[in-house]
């Protein structure tokens, strides 16, 4: 299911060795009177993909999100989903996600089969995606939720045999994630060493605050980084980020 136009873009960022922005916005803390806002900086900016979700969802203003973003933008929405009832047929693609770095069965095929009729329903460009929860030096949301240990942040070898793991199983792209909120982001050795060692694309998120950190994240080769909080907290920092991502695709080149 994984051969729609955004799925193609990822591998095409893959084998050019360049690298593109997301911003992750979650439900339960933008209004959809900020998504407009947040759709024109995006819009301004270059950003590349809007990713949707949350681990939790306590509101139900999902599809009033999408609906307020597209009046501004019409940069692709991907889904991010914490439970199968984020699954909208209102977005443009689903990051269909294996938490392959933990032992939750429900994480690793128990949710997958109880939302796979909706999923196909939906009708949504569907990327299966192993995930990896790395250690983001406190307790997130994510790993409470999930009830799953993150990968040490200062063994990237851990992180590659995980990858590695997830490639050969068929996973169309790997996405290395610290938590919304960390305080330590995904180190620099563990993207270069899982990028330099994989073939399928790979994400990168969590506690990236800076547009210095996106351009060593951009030169160690994510090919998608992702950033919630701070654009969240700052958005004047989108522009500064994708042109921090621009330098460093120049530079790779």
């Amino acid at each position: 299911m994984a051969t729609g136009n955004i799925y193609r873009e990822l591998t095409t960022l893959r084998d050019g060795g360049q690298t593109e922005l997301a911003i992750l916005a979650d439900p339960d803390k933008i209004s959809p009177l900020e998504m407009e806002a947040l759709a024109a900086t995006c819009a301004e900016a270059g950003v590349k993909y809007l990713l949707l979700g949350g681990s939790l969802l306590l509101t139900q203003q999902m599809e009033a999100c999408i609906a307020a973003f597209r009046k501004r933008a019409s940069i692709p929405i991907i889904l991010f989903p914490g439970s199968p009832a984020q699954v909208t047929p209102a977005a443009d693609a689903l990051l269909y996600l294996s938490l392959v770095s933990g032992r939750n069965a429900e994480l690793l095929i128990g949710q997958h089969v109880t939302s796979a009729a909706m999923v196909r329903a939906s009708r949504l460009e569907t990327i299966s995606t192993g995930y990896l929860l790395i250690d983001g030096g406190i307790p997130t949301t994510v790993s409470y939720i999930s009830n799953t240990q993150p990968i040490p942040n200062n063994k990237p070898e851990i992180a590659l045999a995980t990858a590695w793991a997830a490639e050969m199983q068929g996973k169309h792209v790997l996405y290395l994630e610290a938590g919304s909120g960390a305080q330590i982001p995904v180190s620099v050795d563990m993207i270069r060493m899982v990028s330099s060692q994989t073939s399928i694309p790979l994400i990168v998120g969590g506690g990236i605050r800076t547009a210095e950190k996106i351009y060593e994240n951009a030169l160690a080769g994510a090919n998608l980084l992702v950033v919630g909080t701070a654009a969240e907290q700052t958005p004047s920092l989108i522009p500064q980020m994708a042109a921090a991502i621009r330098q460093a695709n120049l530079e790779r080149k």
